[in-house]
Protein backbone atom coordinates (compact mmCIF):
# COMPACT_ATOMS: atom_id res chain seq x y z
CA UNK A 1 0.00 0.00 0.00
CA UNK A 2 1.87 3.34 -0.89
CA UNK A 3 2.07 6.55 1.69
CA UNK A 4 0.53 9.33 0.37
CA UNK A 5 0.88 12.85 2.03
CA UNK A 6 -1.40 15.80 3.24
CA UNK A 7 -1.25 19.34 4.65
CA UNK A 8 -3.51 21.15 6.66
CA UNK A 9 -4.55 24.89 6.55
CA UNK A 10 -1.65 25.84 9.15
CA UNK A 11 1.22 24.62 6.92
CA UNK A 12 1.43 20.96 8.71
CA UNK A 13 1.57 17.67 6.98
CA UNK A 14 0.87 14.58 7.63
CA UNK A 15 1.13 10.74 6.11
CA UNK A 16 -1.52 8.12 5.86
CA UNK A 17 -1.07 4.54 4.40
CA UNK A 18 -3.73 3.76 1.45
CA UNK A 19 -4.93 1.58 -0.71
CA UNK A 20 -4.11 2.76 -4.57
CA UNK A 21 -8.44 2.35 -5.14
CA UNK A 22 -9.51 4.25 -1.95
CA UNK A 23 -9.78 7.80 -3.04
CA UNK A 24 -7.92 10.82 -1.11
CA UNK A 25 -8.74 12.32 2.27
CA UNK A 26 -10.72 15.20 2.23
CA UNK A 27 -10.82 15.92 6.04
CA UNK A 28 -7.94 15.20 8.88
CA UNK A 29 -8.84 11.77 10.45
CA UNK A 30 -7.58 13.25 14.07
CA UNK A 31 -8.62 16.74 13.95
CA UNK A 32 -11.38 17.26 11.09
CA UNK A 33 -10.03 20.21 8.99
CA UNK A 34 -9.48 20.17 5.84
CA UNK A 35 -6.65 18.49 3.93
CA UNK A 36 -5.14 18.29 0.66
CA UNK A 37 -3.07 15.75 -1.17
CA UNK A 38 0.54 17.09 -1.69
CA UNK A 39 2.11 15.58 -4.91
CA UNK A 40 5.61 15.57 -5.42
CA UNK A 41 7.71 14.86 -8.42
CA UNK A 42 9.60 11.53 -9.01
CA UNK A 43 12.97 11.31 -8.75
CA UNK A 44 13.85 9.67 -12.75
CA UNK A 45 17.45 9.26 -14.18
CA UNK A 46 16.61 7.70 -17.52
CA UNK A 47 19.30 6.08 -19.01
CA UNK A 48 20.51 3.94 -22.23
CA UNK A 49 20.63 5.02 -26.00
CA UNK A 50 17.04 5.93 -26.12
CA UNK A 51 17.82 9.23 -23.79
CA UNK A 52 20.24 12.42 -24.40
CA UNK A 53 23.55 11.59 -22.70
CA UNK A 54 23.93 15.83 -22.25
CA UNK A 55 20.79 15.89 -20.44
CA UNK A 56 22.59 14.73 -16.96
CA UNK A 57 26.10 16.44 -16.66
CA UNK A 58 28.86 14.24 -14.87
CA UNK A 59 32.96 15.10 -15.24
CA UNK A 60 33.20 11.96 -17.51
CA UNK A 61 30.77 13.80 -20.31
CA UNK A 62 33.02 16.33 -20.34
CA UNK A 63 35.95 14.10 -20.84
CA UNK A 64 34.26 12.69 -23.57
CA UNK A 65 32.99 15.33 -25.26
CA UNK A 66 36.55 16.26 -25.22
CA UNK A 67 38.12 13.73 -26.07
CA UNK A 68 35.85 13.40 -29.06
CA UNK A 69 36.64 16.73 -30.45
CA UNK A 70 40.39 16.32 -30.57
CA UNK A 71 39.75 13.53 -32.76
CA UNK A 72 37.30 14.97 -34.88
CA UNK A 73 40.55 18.14 -35.10
CA UNK A 74 43.06 15.05 -36.28
CA UNK A 75 40.83 13.65 -38.93
CA UNK A 76 39.36 16.78 -40.18
CA UNK A 77 43.57 17.77 -40.47
CA UNK A 78 44.48 14.26 -42.39
CA UNK A 79 42.69 15.31 -45.54
CA UNK A 80 43.58 19.02 -45.96
CA UNK A 81 47.66 18.30 -46.25
CA UNK A 82 49.33 20.26 -49.17
CA UNK A 83 51.46 17.23 -50.17
CA UNK A 84 49.47 15.22 -52.39
CA UNK A 85 50.85 12.84 -54.59
CA UNK A 86 48.20 13.67 -57.35
CA UNK A 87 50.09 15.90 -59.67
CA UNK A 88 48.05 19.36 -60.64
CA UNK A 89 45.86 19.81 -63.51
CA UNK A 90 46.79 22.79 -65.61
Amino acid sequence: MPIYEYERPDGTTFEVFQSVSEGPLTVDPETGVPVRRVYHAPAIHFKGSGFYNTDYGTRRRERERASKEQGSNKEGGEGSKSGSKEPALT
